[in-house]
């Protein structure tokens, strides 16, 4: 398998997890109207996209920790291994699963 499906598919997760996630995206939000408020001029449509850019963002980091582990166990120097996406891969799926409810609720 190509390594940009890999990518594609952890993107995918982590922009499901972001939009979805009745969790963390309120969670998201509040962090970002008390640590940000000027940044984005007091607009609560943007505030919400940069909060789920945030939980986007953080899934694809923390599904990828597994990855990097295992990538510094093995000794992998140069690019990640097809055993290190997998991992990368399952993680974000397993981190996007409270966020899969509401996804296929919507209908997208």
């Amino acid at each position: 398998m190509n390594r940009q499906w890999y990518y594609i598919a952890i993107a995918l997760f982590g922009m499901i997890n972001g939009l979805f996630n009745q969790a963390l995206l309120p969670t998201a939000y509040v962090f970002v109207k008390i640590l940000a408020p000027a940044l984005l001029f007091g607009s609560v449509p943007l505030t919400l996209m940069f909060s789920s850019l945030m939980v986007a963002t953080g899934t694809i980091i923390l599904g990828g920790i597994p990855a990097a582990l295992y990538e510094r166990f093995v000794g992998a120097k140069d690019d990640s291994t097809e055993t290190s996406l997998w991992i990368w891969l399952a993680g974000t799926g397993v981190l996007t699963i409270p966020a899969i409810g509401n996804f296929i609720q919507v209908g997208l």
